[in-house]
């Protein structure tokens, strides 16, 4: 399969512009810049963590997704940015807007949201904690007693693993892990020369340190099913180790110390046509990330200048690099604190709904009888992970084919398909091994699946394989039957529980024939010029989208009611957003309910008056992707795990499937999206400008959370 050529579907470009007295839809100002909106999209994660009425840990638990993200953001895009700012490269986005021009307002941006998050951190949210009894605390604030009880255990569990490391002509200045925390020191030895050092914390300790306030406990640095910290301080692993710095450089005085973090590229790229092995490629791309380039350096306020010119000038940073923090540095670990036994601190825990026609049930024959739809979190996952179970075990099931994306690290469906494969079953896995941050564990599982002896394809040159398909295969007595799973998420146990996504089961013979074909394209030299139902990319999907919104633009002038939803995380495609432009020209109206990035400017006078975006942050992440055709009252609608971005359309396997059964279809749309459109508690409108509002309902408008109601049970009957 090779990349498409971007300008296919001529025929629906040129009917498009057909349109009398159409305005310049290359105009910068029509397109609002990704990463821009990508850090209004962080803002609103850090609004969630501002909430007052979310419990404690949950405020917490946002914060460190906020620092989380933009983690990624730095290591990814911005490395990105300043990749074309180091070469002078000019910007290539429909916005326009410069390298130079990005880096700058990001870093005001940055400044701006981290600040927020910071105050509230240390002036806020840590004294409500402590006043609940999570009791975060700085050294100097224990007891005499909780001192010695630590220095024991100091010397015994991290002494032994900290390793000093000299700077100096005989000893170079070292390499700096991606987002490992670090001190640099600054020593004077007995001869009164001025030294340098570097201390790395260990990665392998828990981050939290637990200390009991009473001599009857013990000291512990994880967490167990326990740690309900009633009884306990809490002390960050790096205050303890600053406070030992000295015992480090016997013969020194320590001047100075301060804490940093430097976040690299890591968006690595591996040059498929010269590996002879993708899966030792990989391996290779895994440990350069590591030690990619320097793209941000975090260093703890108060530390001194004279270190962090030192640090500068060793690791090559300019001062927009520099980020100086209040407070913990890699802020997404305290993650860990949310594992602790204090549910009065977190919002009451969900259970998902179970319909009782799963409960030992014949997968097989539920999906005969008709397709089969679930919404995860709300309706469990169990189904999914049942389906590949059966077919492990069912003596009438010959093969089975599955992708694999992220799957996480204890994976019952891998081990379902390591079971078929002892069972003498066929087993095919698509490993993609390019799932950025998840490479290492997709390589344990593709060893160990070809250990049982399973075929794993490892993906295909130039693209990576996003599609979430299972493909059954089974002899029954009218032949062989196929049985389909197509998902909008991973299969993740995990993250399915987190997670908003879609599933559709399916035996319709037009899609099972269809995910036959993608299957052996992608394990073979398969070469589809079209197929059946299914709107696969990099071929065919930006050309069935656009002939779609052709065609209710073309409805809508003939019969009126035009409709439009897409329900997807991102929206970047200039080529669909110039083709959305035109159906609000054409009096279509275009709600979208896009989480994440949106270029698309909306409310523009004659150009996207009628076009209306809106974004969902709650409890669970929306991942959901779903397109939405009213097609004059016949419906078309497709789910899958394409998002309306470039890589996705023309670097990537994505599938979307249609749904056939009217009355799944419209469940969708008439409850799943129109609540979802009608959410007046956890949405927030994208204005004109470029900046996003929180919805509030009105005087007579009652409050409405989408995902509160599908929490309560509101189902297909």
């Amino acid at each position: 399969m090779s990349d498409p050529d971007t300008k296919r579907a001529p025929a629906v470009q040129e009917n498009l512009a057909a349109t009398e007295n159409m305005p310049d839809l290359d105009n910068p100002d029509l397109y609002l810049n990704r990463e821009i909106n990508w850090l209004a999209f962080n803002a609103r994660v850090l609004e969630e963590a501002l909430n007052p009425e979310q419990p404690l840990l949950d405020q917490l638990n946002f914060l460190t997704i906020f620092h989380n993200n933009l983690d990624e953001f730095f290591m990814v895009r911005v490395a990105n940015i300043y990749r074309q700012y180091r070469q002078g490269v000019a910007s290539t986005s429909p916005d326009k807007m410069s390298p130079a021009r990005e880096l700058a307002e990001i870093r005001r941006r940055v400044l701006t949201l981290t600040a927020v998050a910071q105050d509230h951190w240390r002036k806020k949210l840590s004294r409500e904690l402590k006043d609940k009894g999570v009791h975060l605390v700085r050294y100097r604030d224990l007891t005499e007693k909780q001192k010695q009880f630590l220095d024991g255990y100091f010397k015994r569990e991290i002494y032994p693993v900290l390793t000093p490391q000299a700077i100096d002509p005989g000893h170079p200045f070292p390499m700096i892990s991606n987002t490992s925390l670090n001190f640099i020191i600054q020593l004077r030895g007995e001869d009164g020369v001025i030294r340098y050092a570097r201390l790395k914390c260990p990665s392998r300790n828990c981050r939290l340190v637990f200390i009991p306030r009473n001599k009857e406990g013990k000291i512990y640095a994880s967490l167990g099913f326990n740690a309900n910290v009633r009884n306990d301080d809490i002390l960050l692993i790096e205050d303890l180790i600053r406070e030992y710095l000295g015992m480090l450089f016997p013969g020194n005085t320590v001047l100075n110390a301060g804490l940093f973090r430097i976040t690299r590229n890591t968006d690595v790229e591996i040059e498929e046509d010269e590996a002879s092995d993708l899966l030792e490629a990989v391996k290779d791309l895994v440990e350069q990330r590591r030690f990619g380039d320097v793209i941000r350096m975090e260093i703890a306020h108060g530390t001194s200048p004279e270190l962090t010119s030192f640090l500068c000038d060793h690791l090559g940073l300019q001062a927009f690099q520099i980020y100086r923090v209040k407070g913990p540095l890699a802020f997404s670990e305290l993650q860990q604190l949310y594992g602790i036994e204090r549910h009065a601190l977190k919002a009451e825990p969900f259970y998902p709904y179970l319909a009782p026609m799963f409960q030992d049930a014949d997968m097989f024959a539920l999906i005969r009888k008709r397709d089969v739809f679930l919404y995860h979190p709300y309706d469990s996952f169990m189904p999914v992970v049942e389906f590949i179970r059966q077919a492990s075990q069912d003596p009438g099931v010959v093969a089975i084919k599955q992708t694999l994306y992220r799957v996480g690290n204890d994976s019952s469906i891998v081990e379902a398909l390591i079971d078929a494969r002892r069972r003498g079953k066929q087993v095919t896995a698509v490993v993609e091994l390019r799932a950025r941050f998840d490479e290492e564990r997709n390589i344990t599982w593709a060893e160990e699946l070809e250990k049982s002896g399973a075929h794993v394809v490892y993906g295909i040159p130039g693209m990576k394989i996003h599609a979430k398909l299972c493909l059954v295969v089974r002899r029954e007595t009218e032949g062989v039957v196929r049985y389909v799973h197509i998902g909008t998420g991973n299969y993740n146990t995990s993250t399915a529980k987190i997670y908003s996504d879609m599933s559709l089961f399916t035996a319709n013979e037009d899609i099972c024939a269809d995910v036959t074909d993608l299957f052996n394209a992608m394990t073979g030299y398969g070469h589809r010029e079209a197929y059946r139902s299914l709107l696969v990319s990099p071929l065919f999907m930006r050309k069935g989208l656009l002939d779609c919104i052709e065609r209710e633009i073309l409805l809508h002038k003939e019969h009126g009611g035009g409709e439009i939803i897409f329900k997807c995380n991102q929206l970047v495609d200039k080529h669909i957003i110039r083709a959305l432009y035109k159906a609000s020209m054409a009096g279509v109206r275009v709600h979208l309910l896009v989480r994440g990035i949106c270029c698309l400017r909306p409310g523009v006078s004659g150009i996207s008056e009628n076009i209306t975006v809106t974004a969902i942050l709650g409890r669970f992440l929306e991942h959901a992707r779903t397109y939405w055709f009213r097609n004059n009252g016949e419906g078309i609608l497709y789910i899958g795990s394409a998002d309306i971005m470039p890589r996705n359309l023309d670097r990537r396997i994505v599938v979307i499937p249609p749904f056939f059964d009217p009355e799944l279809r419209n469940y969708i749309r008439n409850t799943i999206l129109e609540l979802q459109i009608e959410d007046t508690v956890q949405n927030w409108k994208l204005k004109e400008d470029g900046t996003y509002q929180r919805i509030v309902p009105g005087k007579k408008e009652r409050e409405l959370s989408s995902q509160e109601c599908m929490m309560r049970g509101i189902r297909l009957s």
